[in-house]
C-alpha cells in the first residue's frame, strides 16, 4: 500500500459527519463506498477501512482541544437501517498480515480515546445504533457509554467474526463485553458464535446494550437522554483551541517535525526518533496555551512519528530513542503542568501525553533509549526512557550527562495498566520509586546506575563499540519473536482490559491472521461473500 497521510481535518472527512451543537456533538457515519484508502475494494453497509478511522480519531482529539463546551458525543449512521457493519472484509482480505494487526491496533487505541475522554475529560459517547450493528460496529459502540439499538424487529447488534470469518473481533470486542458491559461469560459464549447477533429486548436484558426504542421516536428520544446527561454534567468548559496541521518535511530516509526528527537507516533496519525539549520560560496561566504550546505540539508530533513507523515503515525493528535540550526546562515545564493541572486544557495536554507514551509501549519495536550528549532526559521525557526496552547512558568525567524526575512521573503518566513507569520498574522495591521522585537532583551515569534507571553506562573509551554492538545484536534476531519478548516484558504488574485487549487480543489475532483457517485458500476469512464454503484443520493448537 503507497504511503497516505496519517492527519485529516473535517474539512477533508469523506465518511464522517461533525456536527456541534452545545452541550451536545453529532458524529454520523456517513461511510462513501467508493472513496477506500486503498483500490481493491467498496466499503459497503458503512464498513470501515484505516481511513474512516483515521477521521474518527481526528474527532475524538479535536472534540477535546477544540470544543470543550461539548459534553455528550452521539455516534450515529446516516443509512438506513443500518449504523455500521464493522471492518471491511474485503480490506482485510487483501492486506498484508502487519497492516492487518496495525490496523486493529489502532483501530483499539482509538476506541480508548473515546473512553479516555469520557474518564478523563466528562465528555460522554453515546452509541445510537439505528441498524445493523455488527462486528467492529458494536466494538465501536462498546467503546461509548451508553448504547441505544433501534427496535425494529430486524436490527440486531452481533460478533460474526468467530462464526464466519474465523477470526476473532479485533478491537476490543469480547474483553468490552465481559470486563465493561458485565455480560455474563456463558452468555457472551453464545452471542460471540451467532452470526445473527442479539436484537430487542433480549438484547437488553443480557446487558448487550442499554435500551431500545422504536424507530418512530429513535432520534427524538436519544436527543432527550443526550440532553439530560448534558444537564447532569455541570457547568461547560472553554473556550477551546485550534489544533493546526503539523506537516512535517519528508526527507528520503528522514522526517523532521518542529520538535520530533525521525531518521531512518534502512540497512539497519533501525530508526531514529528524536524529541527536543522545551525552550524559553515554562508556562505561566493556562490561557497562554495555543496549538504550540509545546507539551502538546511535541507529543502530538510524536504520536504522528509512531503511527508512520507502524504504517510506512515496517521494516524498521529497533527505535533509538533521543532526546535534545535543556534538563532544567523540560522540569520548569512539568512543574507548571503539575501546578494548573486543574484547568480542562492543560488536563487534556497531560492526557494526551499519557496516550502518545501508551501508543510507543503498543508499538511492535524494539526500543532503546540512548542518553548521550545533549540529552534531556527528564520528567516527561524520561518517561520515553522508561518505556523503552533499554536504557544506554553516556558515563563522561565531566558528569554533564544526567536525568532526572519531576512530578509528572508519579502516576500522570499512566501505563496501560494504571501503574506508573517507575512504579512497575521497581515492582520489587516500591519505595525506590519514591526514592526517585523525592530527589530533586538530577542523576549522573554512576548515580543512574545504582538507583536502577539505566540498563548499562559505558565510559566515553567503549561507548560507541557497546552500543554498536547491542544495535547489531538486537537488529539480528527475530522480529517475531521480539515482538513477543517485549509484549510479555514491558507490562508487569496487574492487569486491566485494556492490556487484556493488547495481550491478549492482539497476541492471538497476530496468530490467527496467519493461520490457513483464516486466510488460506479455503480459509474463512478468504471465501468470505463466496458459495463455496471453509475448510478447516480440525486439529486443536
Amino acid at each position: 500500500m503507497a504511503p497516505f497521510e496519517m492527519e485529516t481535518h473535517p474539512d477533508r472527512y469523506k465518511h464522517w459527519r461533525l456536527a456541534v451543537e452545545p452541550p451536545l456533538a453529532y458524529l454520523t457515519l456517513a461511510v462513501a463506498e467508493d472513496a477506500p484508502l486503498a483500490p481493491g475494494y467498496k466499503l459497503k453497509l458503512n464498513s470501515y477501512d484505516l481511513g474512516v478511522d483515521l477521521e474518527l480519531a481526528d474527532a475524538v482529539q479535536r472534540l477535546r482541544f477544540e470544543h470543550p463546551e461539548v459534553q455528550v458525543v452521539v455516534l450515529t449512521g446516516a443509512h438506513d437501517r443500518v449504523f455500521c457493519a464493522g471492518a471491511n472484509i474485503q480490506m482485510l482480505a487483501g492486506s498484508s498480515h502487519e497492516f492487518k494487526v496495525n490496523f486493529c491496533k489502532f483501530t483499539n487505541e482509538t476506541r480508548l480515546a473515546m473512553e479516555d475522554a469520557s474518564a478523563g475529560s466528562g465528555q460522554r459517547y453515546i452509541a445510537a445504533c439505528n441498524g445493523t450493528t455488527a462486528g467492529g460496529g458494536y466494538e465501536l459502540a462498546l467503546a461509548c457509554d451508553t448504547i441505544y439499538l433501534v427496535d425494529d424487529g430486524n436490527s440486531a447488534v452481533s460478533l460474526p467474526e468467530v462464526s464466519l470469518l474465523g477470526v476473532l473481533p479485533g478491537t476490543g470486542g469480547l474483553t468490552r463485553v465481559v470486563d465493561k458491559r458485565k455480560v455474563r461469560r456463558d452468555l457472551a459464549d453464545v452471542f460471540a458464535t451467532l452470526a445473527g447477533g442479539v436484537k430487542g429486548r433480549r438484547a437488553v436484558e443480557w446487558r448487550l446494550v442499554d435500551e431500545v426504542i422504536p424507530r418512530s421516536r429513535f432520534r427524538e428520544a436519544v436527543r432527550e437522554r443526550a440532553l439530560a446527561r448534558a444537564a447532569a454534567a455541570g457547568p461547560a468548559k472553554g473556550p477551546g483551541i485550534r489544533l493546526d496541521a503539523l506537516e512535517p518535511a519528508m526527507g528520503e530516509d528522514c522526517l523532521r517535525y518542529r520538535h520530533v526528527t525521525l531518521r531512518l537507516n534502512p540497512a539497519q533496519r533501525t530508526a531514529e526518533l528524536i524529541v527536543a525539549g522545551p525552550e524559553g520560560a515554562p508556562l505561566d496561566t493556562p490561557e497562554a496555551i495555543g496549538a504550540d504550546f509545546w507539551p502538546l505540539r511535541a507529543f502530538r508530533e510524536l504520536d504522528d512519528a509512531l503511527l508512520r513507523l507502524r504504517f510506512h515503515y515496517p521494516e524498521m525493528g529497533l527505535v533509538l530513542l533521543k532526546t535534545r535540550g535543556e534538563l532544567d526546562a523540560v522540569r520548569a515545564m512539568d512543574a507548571a503542568l503539575a501546578r494548573l493541572r486543574g484547568h480542562w486544557l492543560v488536563n487534556e495536554v497531560v492526557r494526551l501525553m499519557a496516550r502518545v507514551l501508551r501508543r510507543l509501549e503498543l508499538t511492535a519495536r524494539s526500543l532503546f533509549a540512548i542518553v548521550d550528549r545533549r540529552s534531556c532526559f527528564a520528567g516527561s521525557l524520561l518517561e520515553i526512557a522508561l518505556a523503552a526496552d533499554r536504557v544506554y547512558m553516556l558515563d563522561e568525567e565531566e558528569r554533564e550527562v544526567r536525568v532526572a524526575s519531576s512530578p509528572l512521573n508519579g502516576g500522570w503518566l499512566p501505563m496501560s495498566h494504571g501503574a506508573s513507569r517507575l512504579a512497575v520498574r521497581f515492582l520489587a522495591d516500591p519505595a525506590q520509586a519514591e526514592r526517585i521522585l523525592a530527589r530533586s537532583e538530577p542523576f549522573d551515569a554512576a548515580a543512574a546506575v545504582q538507583a536502577g534507571l539505566v540498563t548499562a553506562a559505558y565510559d566515553e573509551i567503549d561507548w560507541e563499540d557497546e552500543l554498536r554492538m547491542a544495535i547489531e545484536e538486537r537488529a539480528s534476531l527475530s522480529p517475531d519473536a521480539l515482538t513477543g519478548m517485549e509484549a510479555n516484558l514491558r507490562f508487569a504488574g496487574g492487569e486491566s482490559p485494556e492490556t487484556k485487549v493488547f495481550g491478549r487480543l492482539s497476541a492471538w489475532q497476530n496468530w490467527i491472521f496467519s493461520r490457513p483457517n483464516a486466510i488460506g485458500e479455503r480459509g474463512a476469512l478468504t471465501l468470505y461473500g463466496k458459495p463455496e464454503r471453509p475448510q478447516f484443520n480440525w486439529r486443536r493448537t
